[in-house]
């Protein structure tokens, strides 16, 4: 004869519990009630100063600052910033991930915009004879070192222009920066500068309401004890 085991209600009811624990620590509790109007002013002010701080940085490296806060850098070491003050407001790690992720590109597209702008504005374009020509592997093209013509520096590689019939020997129009700050590119394609101009702005804000939606959930409500 066979024995009916007793389900016990402690078993049940720690799934559930389990459950909640998980979503809570991957998203956040987001227990708010109503619009959180202050959460999301929060989220959008914390986001937001830190993409002026990181486009801002690479900009001023550009322009007469710094030198080293075109390298991006400091958008680095803010966004790891950031990261950690979700991580105290107890924000949902996928959450957190998904911003530090996004604040990373951000500090690396940046400085790349900022030379592009600085070019356009004081770059001057000379020929320069080409070094050797060789292919990149993680991106499948041809890169040329160019030797220095007139004031062209010597040892800078471009991809831009950089077509297979190129060999060594032949001359390359490239655009470089008389105060040495931006990298020496090959000639841009017309609207390049604009559509990495574009990226930036929607990377902005991605990030921005990456930020704004992980303070926003992170709120939790008090317990009777007091504690969150």
């Amino acid at each position: 004869m066979r024995t009916k085991r007793r389900s016990t209600p402690g078993r049940r009811s720690a799934a559930p519990g389990l459950a909640e624990h998980l979503r809570s620590a991957l998203w956040g509790p987001a227990e708010f009630i109503g619009v959180p109007g202050r959460l999301l002013a929060k989220g959008l002010s914390a986001g937001g100063a830190t993409a002026a701080v990181i486009i801002g940085a690479a900009f001023a490296g550009m322009w007469g600052y710094p030198r080293g806060l075109a390298t991006g850098e400091l958008g680095l070491v803010v966004v790891a910033a950031l990261a950690l003050y979700l991580a105290v407001l107890r924000a949902g790690r996928v959450l957190i991930g998904l911003v530090a992720v996004l604040g990373a590109c951000l500090a690396l597209l940046a400085p790349d915009v900022a030379a592009g702008v600085a070019l356009q504005q004081r770059g001057r374009v000379e020929p320069a004879r080409v070094a050797s020509v060789q292919t990149a592997a993680e991106h499948g093209r041809s890169v040329c070192s160019v030797t220095e013509i007139d004031a062209v520096p010597a040892g800078a590689e471009v991809w831009r222009g950089c077509a297979e019939s190129i060999t060594v020997g032949d001359t390359l129009p490239v655009v470089y920066d008389p105060q040495g700050r931006a990298p020496t590119r090959g000639v841009a394609a017309p609207g390049e500068l604009r559509g990495a101009e574009l990226r930036l702005a929607v990377l902005s804000a991605l990030f921005v309401g990456g930020c704004a939606v992980a303070v926003v959930r992170s709120f939790r409500l008090e317990t009777p004890s007091g504690r969150a």
